[in-house]
């Protein structure tokens, strides 16, 4: 029980509440620009994190984590994170989707495959901002 207070704390509500909120924003450009304006997969989900990173940067290192010194070291230890969460995420989403859904179009494939990489990014994003990203304790 004492392992899962680890991970499960103020520190996780916090990040789900600013989770929430980019959620709102970035997944709101993805599916607009992959719906709406037929951008294509990767560009539109990219964009998602884009965005949605800016937003989440600021939320997490002040309201979250309360990082509250400035190191140009954090924003790039962030912009990896975010860059590797994404990529491992993506690429993992893509395949499974397709491979699961094989009857159905591109586009739901490909809908499903975005909201599949939102989940396993959010879970390694967390993991990697918590203990890696905003620790006391930096690599």
């Amino acid at each position: 029980m004492q392992f899962l207070k680890i991970f499960y704390d103020k520190t996780f509500l916090k990040f789900i509440i600013v989770g929430v909120i980019n959620t709102i924003v970035g997944a709101g450009v993805m599916f607009a620009l992959y719906n709406i304006f037929h951008f294509s997969y990767w560009v539109s989900s990219i964009m998602n994190y884009v965005t949605g990173s800016i937003v989440s940067f600021f939320l997490n290192k002040y309201f979250t984590f309360k990082s509250s010194s400035f190191s140009f070291k954090e924003v790039i230890y962030f912009i990896i994170n975010i860059a590797v969460c994404f990529f491992i995420a993506y690429s993992l989403a893509k395949p499974f989707a397709v491979y699961l859904l094989s009857g159905y179009s591109v586009s739901v494939q490909e809908n499903t495959a975005m909201f599949t990489g939102m989940v396993i990014f959010t879970g390694l994003n967390y993991l990697s901002q918590r203990f890696i990203v905003f620790s006391k304790i930096q690599l």
